[in-house]
């Protein structure tokens, strides 16, 4: 399945080859056969970064799914100042062009906190893009429990689109936005609960556990 985010993006780089190939077999020009076939490169890319694999989601209120595919690149107890005001624990999912885009809800709840940031386009894995990338913030609770994660947009990333809104109920696993090309995510937890990924590990939105809540 493909993402209807990138529907506008696959369409543009499909036209823009047949209407390159067309001219350049009529202008029997070497120099747009050329172009035409990094174009064809760029559609096929497209396709396959704007994937939506099929996923079975295994509901569990007491797990933190990770909302996205990527590398574990950071996990740290840190200062949140806007949801939690305490020390949490912070895990950090970096997304490469060659992972998979779309970004899923971590636990089931209501959002609770919404906030977009504008910001600079840091490279994602560099620690300073956690606070001053453009971003959203997103904070959802169920009873007791609370999870706070960002969409972290990077150097080549430079929109970052989510559909939710305050006081939605969401589901653990279902699909909400995602960011364009090369980015990161990070996920707040409460300081008490279990980290169960490592550092440099390969996770799946909606399949990894990335924490558990004692």
């Amino acid at each position: 399945m493909i993402t209807k985010d990138g529907y506008k993006i696959i369409i543009s780089f499909g036209l823009m080859f047949v209407l390159l190939l067309t001219i350049s077999f009529c202008s029997q020009s070497s120099v747009l056969q050329i172009v035409s076939i990094l174009m064809f490169l760029l559609f096929v890319f497209s396709l396959f970064f704007f994937r939506n694999p099929n996923r079975v989601i295994v509901l569990n209120e007491n797990q933190i799914l990770s909302p996205a595919d990527g590398t574990v690149i950071k996990i740290a107890l840190v200062e949140e100042s806007e949801f939690f005001k305490e020390k949490v624990m912070l895990v950090s999912v970096f997304m490469s062009v060659f992972n998979a885009h779309i970004n899923r809800i971590p636990i089931s709840g209501k959002v609770t906190y919404l906030k977009y940031k504008k910001g600079k386009f840091l490279a994602a894995f560099a620690d300073a893009a956690s606070e001053i990338n453009e971003q959203s913030i997103i904070g959802i609770e169920s009873g007791d429990k609370k999870v706070l994660y960002k969409q972290i947009a990077g150097l080549i990333a430079r929109r970052v689109i989510y559909r939710l809104k305050v006081r939605q109920d969401v589901n653990q696993g279902d699909l909400f936005g995602m960011i364009k090309f090369g980015s990161r995510l990070d996920i707040l937890m409460p300081a008490s609960a279990k980290v169960k990924v490592k550092l440099k590990e390969k996770v799946k939105g909606g399949l990894s556990i990335i924490g558990e809540f004692k």
